[in-house]
């Protein structure tokens, strides 16, 4: 297990070796859902106009992960993580033509919204875990920022850039083509996994008894008890509270609080999809000249400038400059994030650690949107920015430990 924080000689994951395809499935993945997730809103709004409702189908796209995290990541580390994604993709590439099927047969009430955004964000337990615990039998260990940093610039660009411009199109086309869409990007995405050309994995033989329960329980034990990660996760988990209420009331501090309109708001949402997609090619170097928490402190710090500028400063272009910005400096916390953990978990043990993580952070999420929207309706469509800045702040202050 790696035990320093120190960034080795420049590499970059070759994409012979299985890594290309890899890439490829995540980035041809990422589109699929982009295109769902930019459809579904619309298509819920147009079965109920009970807000409550539409709300809960976002709901059940984190519920899963709350209930069954802990589980998906301790299967990903009993099972064969390439079948585990080939499986996983091909089932819910059947769910999602199941249900373009419904859509373009006109059975496709709230119900079975709900149904789906749970099943498929269930399904995504293991998936997600098993991806992370997969790659670094793909890349060798000093290749892997570079790896993530790839990994999440393609899925920026297919899904921040590309899919959701397209959704209009689509829909034109019919009500069911987006899904349609994303049916068939997950069943080539399980094509492309199937092909990778490895083997199981070799894992340290189980204890006679162990339980699913059990090692459950481990992998929240190793997070707790590794000091990087417990104050990684520690931060990661204010910052998505911070997120939670800036996410769900931007929509209101750009067209409410700035008068900028949808025109507004969508300038501001490319800016931080494009600060993003610049992130990811810089995220390496930054993290080779500073060290990987350090790269996780400046991130957070230069995040909380920006989210003190959004709300201070109620003009339309510092708030595209700020989130453009902010994307940027998410995308180098993410890459290190994620690379820390592959480096520092114990043989076999990373999808559960991977599991954990995810579970704890993105339980903040829902409460970061339930305070920002407390924060606008109390003082005003500003002031959720400045909360999340508070959070960021408390996050980077956790990281302090680390750094001294």
């Amino acid at each position: 297990m790696t035990t320093t924080d120190a960034v080795g000689e420049r590499t970059v994951p070759a994409w012979r070796g299985g890594f290309g395809r890899l890439w490829t499935a995540a980035v041809v993945s990422r589109f699929g859902d982009s295109l769902r997730t930019a459809a579904m809103p619309l298509l819920a709004a147009s079965v109920t106009d009970d807000p409550v409702l539409i709300a809960s189908v976002t709901a059940c796209g984190f519920l899963p992960w709350l209930l069954f995290g802990l589980l998906g990541g301790a299967v990903a580390d009993r099972v064969d993580q390439r079948r585990a994604m080939w499986a996983v993709d091909l089932v819910r590439g059947g769910l999602m033509a199941a249900f373009a099927v419904a859509v373009a047969l006109g059975h496709a009430g709230i119900a079975l919204l709900l149904v789906l955004a749970f099943a498929l964000t269930t399904l995504q337990t293991l998936f997600d875990n098993a991806a992370t615990a997969l790659l670094p039998a793909l890349v060798p260990a000093e290749s892997l920022a570079g790896a993530n940093a790839r990994l999440m610039t393609g899925q920026q660009l297919a899904g921040g850039l590309l899919a959701a411009p397209l959704v209009p199109a689509l829909l034109l086309a019919g009500a069911a083509v987006p899904y349609a869409a994303d049916a068939a990007t997950y069943v080539l995405a399980a094509l492309l996994i199937a092909s990778l050309r490895t083997g199981a994995p070799e894992r340290p033989p189980r204890p006679a008894g162990s339980t699913l329960r059990r090692e459950m329980a481990e992998g929240l034990a190793v997070l707790r008890g590794d000091r990087h990660l417990r104050w990684l996760c520690t931060a990661t988990t204010l910052c998505n509270v911070g997120m939670g209420a800036l996410i769900a009331t931007l929509v209101v501090h750009v067209t409410e609080g700035l008068h900028a309109g949808n025109a507004g708001y969508a300038a501001t949402i490319t800016a931080y999809a494009v600060g993003g997609v610049a992130g990811g090619f810089l995220a390496r170097r930054i993290a080779e000249r500073t060290g990987r928490v350090r790269a996780v402190f400046l991130a957070g710090t230069v995040q909380t400038g920006c989210l003190v500028l959004m709300g201070a400063v109620p003009v339309l272009a510092a708030s595209i400059a700020a989130m453009a910005v902010f994307g940027f400096m998410g995308t180098v916390w993410n890459v290190q994030q994620t690379t820390l953990m592959q480096e520092r978990a114990p043989e076999g043990m990373l999808g559960r650690i991977a599991a954990a993580f995810r579970t704890l952070a993105v339980a903040g999420a829902p409460l970061g949107a339930l305070l920002g929207g407390g924060a606008a309706a109390g003082w005003g469509p500003h002031t959720p920015a400045l909360l999340a800045a508070a959070l960021f702040a408390l996050a980077v202050a956790s990281l302090s430990p680390l750094i001294n």
